[in-house]
């Protein structure tokens, strides 16, 4: 099985996600990002309830976001996502958010593994392995 390195996932600006110009408010993107998130997560085959069955959360320990162009009501939007580095207890997603061919806004999220009593804990080394081989370079 080939790993993807990305995954692609496809967003419809709601109207609720905007404000009175029908601007998508900043709040958003993060949100979008977890969708995009969970989407890779899911083409690499360890989606989220998985990783979380098997006694690990994946916490958030940053998260940055770099608005470029506005997000509209209504607007079809790309988000691609990446798995940036890897450690054995902290990982990063990468993020890009398209309209067409042009860019909205980048991000990184940071992870840390913690296990169910939110201690950092070591990921097992088939999801180290199967994440490592989604990341940039890897």
């Amino acid at each position: 099985m080939t790993v993807p390195l990305e995954s692609r996932s496809d967003l419809r600006v709601r109207y609720a996600e905007t404000d009175a110009m029908g601007v998508a408010h900043h709040a958003n993107y993060p949100v979008w990002f977890e969708v995009g998130r969970g989407d890779l997560m899911h083409r690499l085959g360890l989606p989220y309830a998985e990783v979380e069955a098997r006694g690990y959360y994946l916490m958030l320990s940053g998260l940055n976001v770099e608005y470029r162009r506005a997000a509209r009501y209504d607007d079809h939007l790309t988000l691609i996502t990446r798995v940036g580095s890897v450690r054995s207890r902290t990982l990063t997603f990468s993020y890009e958010l398209w309209r067409g061919e042009e860019l909205l806004a980048t991000g990184e999220t940071r992870h840390i593994a913690t296990d169910k009593s939110y201690r950092p804990a070591r990921l097992p080394e088939d999801v180290l392995t199967l994440l490592a081989g989604g990341a940039a370079g890897g």
